[in-house]
């Protein structure tokens, strides 16, 4: 990623100020050469080279990184490299798979100064935890809900997929959980364990006359809905976020009333990592409002789990009002899944699809 820097605000960030309450650390260096390595995907925050320079500047530990390029690939290499890596990001929806592994080692936020920041519900979240233990650090969440062509469409209500009025105006992602999450909110279910799988099959087919497109990827949703293909859709709010800031797009972001699908994803120490101490003062500098408040305003970032952080933000901030506060309680966040779920869910999506091209 190519990024162009304001010196004065660079400089700020290397400043004594920005990086004590980054770390949580006094200021001093670490072991000389001492080196972490963290287990991401790329491009996503933790590697951006501003905030590598100015970690290492103030705290003598280098990071390095190595990148998966899905879930179960990030679970593969933790269990095949043991000793390997000092940092992991997770959606919280594994956490506890990893954790139930024996593959992640228990955190003591006490140890992690700006997790006193984090927002309750993100920071506490059952997916962190076990036995009285924290796996996992919140870091960023998002919402899969509802992207609306500003000035065309107005719901609060999910049942705008079924509206007559959007015959053939309408776009899924092509997401299996996401796919039943929505069929679950739109019966009143649990996204994570929908006892009534038939209620939501037959809602799910009931959208048939709207859907216009089942999108894949965020490029494809900007360029379709920049032709006009579609005014109702699915969205996920961080590329809402970029849609309107990047392209320019008329696209509203809105929870509707049955609630939204949320996500988190985490930060956490692996069991066999050597470097645990620099590991979190990594974690710890990830979360902190300083780095955040760069990253999401100058290049661009989900949601920080941070509450401060996120308050920080300029009032008209896209970040700031469409990952609003108040939305945290009208989520039903994703949990971890049995494979027996799992390949539950993708049958039934697979037959949903079928149903639509028939």
């Amino acid at each position: 990623m190519s990024i162009t820097l304001n010196r004065r605000r660079f400089g700020a960030l290397l400043g004594a100020g920005a990086l004590a309450g980054a770390t949580g650390l006094p200021l001093r260096r670490a072991r000389a050469a001492e080196t972490i390595y963290v287990l991401n995907w790329q491009g996503y925050g933790t590697d951006e080279a501003w905030a590598l320079k100015a970690f290492t500047e103030k705290t003598g530990i280098e990071v390095k990184h190595d990148y998966f390029n899905s879930e179960e690939e990030m679970l593969t290499k933790l269990r095949t490299n043991p000793g390997t890596y000092d940092v992991v990001l997770i959606n919280s929806a594994r956490t506890l798979q990893a954790q139930a592994e024996d593959l992640l080692e228990p955190i003591d936020l006490a140890k992690v100064p700006n997790a006193a920041d984090l927002a309750p519900q993100l920071r506490d979240h059952a997916n962190f935890h076990k036995d009285g233990k924290a796996y996992g650090v919140s870091w960023l969440w998002g919402i899969n809900a509802l992207g609306l062509r500003r000035d065309k469409v107005k719901a609060d209500s999910l049942s705008v997929l079924a509206d007559p009025a959007q015959a053939g105006r309408v776009a899924l992602f092509d997401d299996a959980v996401t796919a039943i999450g929505i069929g679950a909110l739109m019966t009143g279910q649990d996204i994570n364990a929908p006892k009534d799988m038939a209620a939501v099959a037959a809602k799910l087919k009931e959208l048939k006359p709207g859907v216009k497109l089942l999108w894949s990827s965020e490029d494809q949703w900007n360029k379709a809905f920049a032709a006009g293909e579609f005014d109702v859709s699915i969205y996920w709010s961080g590329a809402a976020v970029r849609s309107q800031r990047n392209f320019k797009l008329a696209v509203d972001f809105v929870v509707p009333k049955e609630g939204g699908i949320g996500w988190i994803d985490g930060l956490s120490v692996p069991a066999t990592s050597t470097r645990k101490d620099a590991a979190l003062a990594f974690i710890n500098y990830m979360i902190d409002p300083g780095f955040y408040d760069y990253w999401a305003t100058n290049i661009g970032a989900p949601a920080s789990a941070n509450a401060k952080a996120m308050a920080a933000l300029p009032a008209d901030d896209l970040n700031k009002q469409i990952h609003k506060a108040e939305y945290l309680s009208q989520l039903q966040f994703m949990s971890p899944l049995s494979d027996d779920q799992r390949t539950a869910f993708s049958d039934l999506w697979q037959e949903t699809k079928a149903f639509y091209a028939g």
